[in-house]
């Protein structure tokens, strides 16, 4: 063997290696390139299965040329491709059977229709969405939007068996309920999904939501997170619900309620809404953070309902042309306070909105730029800490700017009203 077969032979063997480390699917990793001396040679290939075979010792065809009669390749067309399934295969096999389809039925006065987690008109009868099991105990969650108006509802598991459920608990602001099934249910096995911490999400994560889209059942898709801490708005209550999650994967009408999974197969979220002008999914689409559900789920267990705390403003973030026209300096921080409700904490803790004199000429109001020694540029920063660090009762320290003077306030928050009435 001359020194110019050698180093063809050492070209193919790691060509052999390269090209065996990319492609999909192959049993395993050539790990060993071994020449046979003498007047014949051959390329051994050590293959290391993953699997529970023994990886196999492979020779192929001679490459039949003149001057290399003897030259011996391993055919990678002769590998076996791995039979074993991918990580979501594996996911949806051991999740499926947690996620459930609710039907829910609303009074009618005209015929019989079916709509998909939708607003019904008086003439819709039934809604169709998504929930999964929370414990062995027969409860399932869900959005409030799947259920409302509804005393008593259908689940129906991955296998076609459906059981009655009555709804216990339900969140109109946080837009989450939770029912119990009533039905003998032994014959299902019944598997609570875990929930994981939804604060630990990072964008560009891999998840999966899993649903009864447009009511087909049990449909599985991918995405990543695509941003954290959005503030999802909530028009039955006018109070937006923090700390939402975006995600890319296809949410469609009839999701509403189903899990949003890791690449663990546990829940980091409640798929909920979509933002879209055509009602079917346009790449956003959004869900209610884990971290609510294990925080308001066990009171709705309790006593069915749970109560918010409540501040009693609405405001925005600072403009370059806001801060220009008010004399405040370049890049200044904070939450400009729009309007404060009367009889609110805020009202009683002396906060100031923006207002007009008598000749149209604004005023500006009171700018928080702290919130409990947390500095907050958006009025999402303000909702999502009260609704994940306060309750009802405990005080709130402000650090506001007024007229050129920093001013620390005291707010004791009271317990949120159902709604807010629209601004005239």
């Amino acid at each position: 063997m001359n020194k110019a077969q050698v180093m063809i032979l050492f070209i193919v063997c790691i060509g052999i290696l390269l090209f065996s480390l990319v492609v999909e699917g192959l049993v395993g990793v050539v790990t060993a390139c071994k020449v046979q001396e003498g007047h014949e040679f051959h390329v051994s290939v050590v293959v290391h299965s993953y699997g529970t075979q023994p990886a196999p010792q492979l020779y192929a065809s001679p490459i039949h040329q003149n001057t290399m009669q003897n030259l011996y390749f391993v055919s990678l067309a002769n590998l076996t491709t791995s039979p074993s399934s991918t990580p979501l295969t594996d996911i949806f096999k051991r999740v499926e059977t947690s996620v459930v389809q609710i039907t829910s039925r609303v009074n009618n006065t005209g015929n019989l229709q079916i709509i998909i987690n939708g607003n019904p008109t008086q003439d819709h009868s039934t809604k169709l969405g998504s929930g999964f099991v929370y414990d062995d105990q027969g409860h399932i969650v869900t959005n409030d939007h799947v259920i409302n108006g509804a005393k008593t509802v259908d689940v129906t598991f991955v296998d076609g068996n459906a059981y009655t459920a009555k709804v216990i608990g339900t969140d109109p602001s946080s837009d989450l309920a939770v029912l119990q099934i009533t039905d003998n249910f032994s014959i299902e096995k019944v598997v609570p999904l875990v929930i994981a911490n939804s604060n630990i999400l990072q964008v560009g994560q891999q998840v999966i939501a899993i649903g009864n889209p447009f009511g087909l059942s049990d449909t599985m898709t991918t995405g990543i997170v695509s941003q954290i801490g959005r503030l999802l708005p909530n028009p039955d209550t006018r109070f937006p619900i923090p700390n939402g999650i975006q995600t890319d994967a296809a949410i469609n009408p009839g999701n509403s309620g189903g899990p949003l999974l890791n690449m663990q197969g546990q829940v980091v979220g409640m798929n909920t809404a979509i933002s879209s002008s055509t009602g079917e999914f346009s790449g956003i689409g959004f869900a209610i953070p884990s971290n609510a559900i294990t925080h308001i789920v066990p009171k709705l267990l309790q006593t069915g309902s749970y109560i918010h705390p409540w501040l009693g403003i609405s405001g925005g973030g600072i403009t370059p042309e806001f801060a220009q026209s008010a004399g405040l300096p370049i890049n200044y921080k904070g939450v400009l306070v729009g309007s404060v409700q009367a009889g609110s904490p805020a009202e009683k803790a002396g906060l100031q909105a923006m207002s007009q004199d008598v000749n149209s000429n604004p005023h500006v109001g009171d700018i928080i730029v702290a919130v409990d020694g947390h500095k907050v540029k958006r009025i999402d920063d303000i909702i999502n800490y009260m609704e994940t660090q306060k309750s009802v009762g405990q005080a709130v320290k402000l650090i506001v700017y007024r007229n050129g003077q920093i001013l620390d306030l005291t707010v004791i928050l009271e317990a949120r009203p159902v709604s807010i009435p629209p601004q005239q």
